[in-house]
């Protein structure tokens, strides 16, 4: 509806009882208060308000237009409450999006965080698509690698990754340790062998193709495939401590690390939640390995 503006401007009219009063309440010129009032009339066809030197009187459609008028702005006024209630309330959904090999670091913290706010519904969207958070897709994004740079989004740094070659204790055993000399030994690496993770660039770049005889599509698989002894691969260091049958075969290398970002989008930055969230997640990040 294309008449909102000089519904407005007469409803104030109509409150006030004067042009100049109606254009101070609304910030605008008095002549556009006029053009307004005018132009309603025209389209409605009916005359609100009858013109005298003290002001404007509502007729008897004015004061019917009054009414509904004041109706809509107290309800108006009401929603603008509870929307600006709903940004400062740790209540309703709060999504997380982040790659699925790290939803393992994040999941603790987010429990403990849902535990302290048991009105909130946590939804992790741990895959690989890239969810929108213009589009309102999701609250908090976890990316991982390079800084992102989409317009509208606030960036934090949150976390530098760790991670080294491991083995299973099986493995170990039946083959020894990683000498420098690496073709006597087998690797488990990504089925896409353009992956552009550091570590992944490193194995490429330094183990002969045909020693890596375990290939798997994601990082829980490649793993999973290094638990059941297929052969080394790289774990991140804070699972890797986590799981005691991992022999560290290479320590941590500093061009092996991966960045973690908190991305926000602008609009939601400030929320509670969002910025509860954030703060949670960067004071939990001093105490992962």
């Amino acid at each position: 509806m294309d008449t909102w503006d000089e519904i407005r401007t007469a409803y104030h009219v109509a409150r006030l009882g004067t042009v100049s009063g109606a254009a101070d309440a609304l910030g605008v010129h008095h002549a556009t208060v006029i053009r307004h009032v005018d132009a309603l009339e025209d389209r409605l066809g009916v005359k609100l308000f009858q013109r005298h030197a003290r002001g404007y009187t509502p007729t008897e459609a004015g004061e019917e237009l009054l009414q509904v008028a004041t109706v809509t702005a107290e309800q108006f006024n009401q929603l603008a409450g509870r929307l600006k209630g709903h940004g400062a309330a740790m209540t309703g959904d709060l999504a997380v999006t982040t790659v699925d090999a790290i939803a393992p670091l994040l999941i603790p913290t987010l429990a403990r965080f849902q535990g302290d706010h048991p009105d909130l519904t946590v939804r992790l969207l741990a895959d690989q698509r890239l969810y929108r958070l213009e589009y309102g897709e999701a609250h908090v994004a976890v990316r991982v690698g390079s800084q992102p740079d989409e317009p509208d989004n606030i960036v934090q740094k949150l976390y530098v990754q760790q991670s080294a070659l491991y083995a299973h204790k099986s493995y170990v055993a039946a083959h020894g340790a990683l000498a420098e000399d690496m073709s006597a030994h087998r690797f488990v690496g990504p089925a896409d062998e353009a992956h552009r993770a550091p570590f992944n660039r490193w194995m490429r770049a330094n183990v002969p193709a045909e020693r890596i005889t375990f290939r798997a599509g994601d990082a829980r698989a490649i793993g999973d495939a290094v638990l059941a002894g297929a052969g080394i691969g790289f774990f991140p260091v804070w699972q890797a401590r986590t799981l005691p049958d991992l022999v560290e075969m290479r320590p941590p290398q500093p061009d092996w690390e991966v960045s973690l970002w908190l991305v926000t989008h602008v609009d939601l930055h400030r929320t509670a939640k969002v910025q509860g969230l954030t703060a949670f997640f960067k004071e939990a990040a001093r105490t992962w390995p």
